[in-house]
């Protein structure tokens, strides 16, 4: 386990499913407070440049093709952009 604790991504039920999924780990990018680069991460509007040029986002993008999503509606509180 991290030193700063469980990332939010590995616990939100809300996201599962999401882009196959298991939580929220095939859609981090979407959840506050994930654990990237040893540090906690912000909001979507705050981390979406970082999150946009990670590795993970590529291969989940690239696994996922046209039926990828981005963000689900129903539980993102953030517009999208």
């Amino acid at each position: 386990m991290h030193e700063l604790g469980v990332c939010p991504a590995a616990l939100d039920e809300a996201y599962d499913g999401v882009n196959q999924g298991t939580n929220g780990g095939r859609i981090c990018w979407a959840i506050a407070g994930t654990l990237c680069g040893g540090k906690v991460q912000g909001t979507f509007a705050e981390k979406r440049g970082t999150c946009m040029a990670c590795d993970i986002y590529a291969l989940i993008r690239g696994v996922e093709g046209q039926d990828f999503i981005m963000l689900k509606a129903a539980a993102c509180k953030e517009e999208p952009f």
